[in-house]
C-alpha cells in the first residue's frame, strides 16, 4: 500500500468511493462533514436562489412597467400621426378641387384664346391671300408689260434705223418637244443679210428659262431647217444659277452688270 502513488490512490478512490457512500452510512456523513467547507448549506443556498428570484420579479416588474409606458406613448404617438395624416389627405383633397377648378378655367381661356387666335390668323391669311393676289398680279402684270414695251421700242429702233427685221414667232409645239406637253411657242427673232438671231426679252431670267429658250431654238431649226446664229438673252433679273448654263448652251446675257455680279458673288459664298 505504501508502495502505491498519489495518482494510483486517485483511481483507487474514483472507483471504490460511490460503492463505499452507498453500503457504509458512517462514512457517507463523514464525508458530507468534511466537504461541508467547500459548499454552501442547502438553507444558504436556498435563501440566495430565493433573492435572485426576487431580483428577477423586480426586473420583471419594472420592464412592465416601461412596457406600458412605451406602449401609451406609441398610441399616443400614433393617434397623433394619424390625426395629422387625415388633416393632411383632407387639404390634399382639397388643393387638388381647387386645382381641377384652376386647370378647368385655364382649359376654358384657352380655348377661347386659341379660337380667337384661330379667328384671326384665318382673317389675316385672306387679307394676305388677297394681297398677294393683288400684288402678284400687279408683278405680274408690270413684269409682261414692261417686256412688251422694251420688245416694241426695240422693234422700232432697229426696223426704222437700221433696216432690220425684227419677227415675233409664233408656232405650236404639237409633240410637246419644248415644254414636255403640247404648247404654243413664241420667239423673239431678229433677221439680218441672213443671220438669224433668237432674243428673250424678260423680266427675270432663271436656270430653267435658259433651258426652255435653247429648245425653243432647236424647235425653230427644226421645223424651217435653218439655222439661229446666236441666241441672246435681254434682261433685267437673272438667276446666278442660270449663268453656266448659259455659257454652256452658247447664250448671250445682257443684264444690269453690276447686280448680277453681286448675286453670282453672294451665291458662290
Amino acid at each position: 500500500m505504501v508502495d502505491m502513488n498519489i495518482e494510483e490512490i486517485k483511481k483507487v478512490i474514483k472507483s471504490e468511493l460511490p460503492k463505499i457512500l452507498k453500503s457504509d452510512p458512517s462514512f457517507r456523513r463523514y464525508i458530507i462533514q468534511i466537504t461541508k467547507l467547500y459548499h454552501p448549506s442547502k438553507k444558504k443556498t436556498e435563501d440566495k436562489i430565493e433573492q435572485i428570484y426576487q431580483k428577477i420579479l423586480e426586473v420583471e416588474e419594472r420592464f412592465e412597467r416601461k412596457w406600458e409606458e412605451w406602449n401609451r406613448r406609441w398610441e399616443e404617438v400614433q393617434a397623433e400621426w394619424n390625426r395629422r395624416w387625415e388633416e393632411n389627405q383632407r387639404r390634399w383633397e382639397e388643393w387638388n378641387r381647387r386645382w381641377e377648378e384652376v386647370q378647368a378655367e385655364w382649359n376654358r381661356k384657352w380655348e377661347e384664346n386659341q379660337k380667337t387666335i384661330n379667328e384671326v390668323l384665318m382673317r389675316l391669311e385672306k387679307i394676305e391671300k388677297r394681297h398677294l393676289y393683288t400684288i402678284g398680279a400687279l408683278g405680274a402684270r408690270w413684269g409682261i408689260y414692261s417686256e412688251e414695251s422694251f420688245r416694241n421700242g426695240l422693234r422700232a429702233i432697229i426696223e426704222d434705223s437700221f433696216g432690220i427685221e425684227v419677227i415675233r414667232y409664233v408656232d405650236y409645239d404639237y409633240l410637246g418637244e419644248v415644254f414636255g406637253h403640247p404648247e404654243q411657242i413664241e420667239l423673239d427673232l431678229i433677221i439680218r443679210d441672213g443671220i438669224v438671231i433668237a432674243c428673250e426679252i424678260k423680266s427675270s431670267m432663271s436656270k430653267s428659262d435658259m433651258y426652255t429658250l435653247w429648245r425653243k431654238k432647236q424647235f425653230y431649226e427644226k421645223k424651217h431647217q435653218r439655222k439661229v446664229d446666236r441666241v441672246i438673252v435681254i434682261s433685267p433679273m437673272v438667276d446666278p444659277r442660270a449663268k453656266p448654263v448659259a455659257e454652256k448652251l452658247g447664250i448671250e446675257i445682257y443684264t444690269y452688270s453690276d447686280e448680277f455680279i453681286e448675286s453670282e458673288k453672294n451665291s458662290k459664298d
